[in-house]
């Protein structure tokens, strides 16, 4: 069960955008906290969590590219240990497929489709990380997709 003050207040803009259809709210609920967190400088698993959240409520394919970066930069300082503490039951290898999917969906979208494949090929490799449970089947479901996607260009 997730603890953290802030990965909370998070989860917070996430229901605004997926739960109920606002991104201009989540965006905004976000950039609060991003500066609050002190942007790229902060707590890397809030660094991680919202960029990662950002990313899905822009609407420019450039910056949504930027903010999965972003997500991307911070996971690689993530520890399990970190993770726990926030009461985050995903280890930190879980997140690297879907940051990785993300990436690979932004670069695809803008037509760079080596990179589109490079990252593809990291969120497969990082897999097994995932359980079988509905977040992991979600990745893997993307994963399907994209490299559907992928085969027909």
């Amino acid at each position: 069960m997730i603890t953290d003050p802030t990965i909370l207040r998070i989860g917070e803009g996430v229901a605004l955008n997926h739960g109920q259809g606002q991104r201009e709210a989540a965006r905004h609920v976000f950039a609060e906290i991003w500066e609050e967190i002190g942007g790229e400088q902060g707590d890397p698993l809030h660094v991680c969590v919202l960029a990662h959240s950002m990313a899905d409520v822009q609407d420019d394919v450039h910056q949504e590219l930027v903010w999965d970066q972003r997500a991307l930069a911070a996971a690689g300082l993530l520890t399990d240990d970190r993770a726990a503490q926030a009461g985050v039951t995903l280890s930190a290898d879980g997140l690297f497929p879907s940051l990785h999917l993300n990436l690979a969906d932004c670069y695809r979208r803008l037509g760079d489709l080596g990179l589109a494949r490079e990252h593809l090929q990291q969120a497969q490799a990082g897999i097994g990380a995932l359980g079988d449970d509905d977040y992991g089947q979600l990745i893997k479901s993307g994963l399907e997709l994209l490299t559907q996607q992928l085969a027909r260009k």
